[in-house]
């Protein structure tokens, strides 16, 4: 088991038994992409998948921190942003923001071990913040509301990392609840908690990685984050959610870019599509919510221009053998795709795409069945 690892790796640079075990999960992204940094609506659940934090005390302001996937420990003391680098920085990163907000964090030693895909738009560095970043309130016994814990980890990415993604990931690893999508307003953090039983319906979510390469670090989303925030200015509203369905097509007329005119028209109908979606849901029609997530596909493609020819080929193929609706999910340029199929076709479907990835010279896709898991917390 991957908390054995961590348990073992805490060992052998340690020399003793860790206090704890801390877990938090990835995340998919059932529907609601890129809506997150512009106040709207996200609809994320939390993967089976998780990374695990084996953590003990240390003198104060002393961090050092291992894994199974690096050779060689870091180790630091009070730093500010840029000061650690390579994946470290995470858990540096969320050490400074905790100390940015106020909070006297323990000294600790630290080891991990993951089993979220590396790379794949599951977020597997928001479950490496949120595993830490609990691991540390709960051996400093630090009174942080659970609803304030995704924005720290958050500023851990955006200042201290310096990656400019939104709270969508960090909520989903904290807030999410086993069985449970987790409706999440990006303006109040407001949450709701939406059943999301696919089983009792024999429906699947299959998750197709593309094995294509997913990196937020670089200028593509942040040119996209930028794009959006500059049309909200220009249509003078405080962010893209402020824009209606309704009133779409004026707010288009107001903007002379056509680059930012497709900008905008994915946000705004991408916030409507994850409305469209909660109300299904709560209505128990899981399989209608299909054209839903394939139309938002069409539009991270078309509008956002933001997936790669690996995961429209994973889309394609999934509906042309029967899948209820496909999109890519995370943040684009590679990353995973979701399909939602009959459990008992999730195999056919997965067959269907690696043919389809062999005939195009792709590297082959991994794929399995995923369930709404819980969020962050100690083992």
């Amino acid at each position: 088991m991957i908390a054995d690892d961590a348990a073992a790796v805490f060992r052998k640079q340690f020399g003793a038994e860790p206090a704890g075990l801390w877990a938090a999960p990835g995340r998919v992204n059932l529907i609601g992409e890129h809506t997150d940094y512009n106040e709207g609506f996200v609809l994320p659940f939390a993967l089976p998948q998780r990374t695990i934090a084996a953590v003990g005390p240390a003198p104060a302001g002393e961090w050092t921190v291992t894994s199974t996937f690096e050779a060689e420990p870091v180790s630091f003391g009070v730093t500010q942003p840029g000061e650690v680098s390579g994946w470290a920085a995470y858990v540096a990163g969320v050490v400074w923001a905790l100390q940015d907000a106020g909070y006297e964090v323990p000294g600790a030693q630290i080891a991990i071990a993951s089993e979220v895909p590396l790379g794949s738009g599951l977020s597997s560095s928001a479950a490496l913040e949120s595993s830490v970043l609990t691991a540390l309130i709960d051996l400093g016994g630090l009174d942080v509301p659970l609803e304030k814990r995704p924005s720290i980890a958050q500023r851990a990415e955006n200042v201290y990392v310096g990656a400019p993604t939104g709270i969508l990931d960090q909520s989903a690893s904290i807030r999410c609840e086993e069985g449970k999508a987790l409706f999440l307003d990006c303006r109040s953090y407001e949450v709701e908690q939406i059943p999301f039983d696919l089983a009792a319906e024999g429906l699947a979510i299959l998750v197709i990685n593309s094995n294509a390469p997913h990196q937020h670090v670089d200028g593509e989303y942040g040119a996209r984050r930028k794009s959006c925030e500059d049309a909200a200015r220009l249509l003078g509203v405080p962010a893209l959610r402020d824009i209606t369905g309704d009133q779409l097509d004026d707010a288009l007329a107001r903007l002379d870019d056509e680059v930012m005119r497709r900008r905008v028209r994915h946000i705004v109908t991408e916030d409507d599509r994850v409305l469209a979606t909660v109300k299904l849901l709560h209505a128990g029609q899981v399989r209608e919510i299909g054209p839903l997530l394939t139309a938002s596909h069409a539009s991270m493609r078309d509008d956002f221009e933001i997936t790669v020819a690996q995961v429209d080929i994973a889309v394609e193929t999934a509906l042309a053998v029967g899948a209820y609706g496909a999109r890519m999910t995370g943040g684009g340029f590679g990353g995973c795709v979701l399909a939602l199929v009959d459990a008992d076709k999730a195999a056919e479907v997965t067959a269907a795409v690696e043919e389809a990835y062999a005939k195009q010279g792709f590297t082959p896709p991994t794929a399995w069945t995923v369930t709404a898991g819980p969020g962050a917390g100690r083992l």
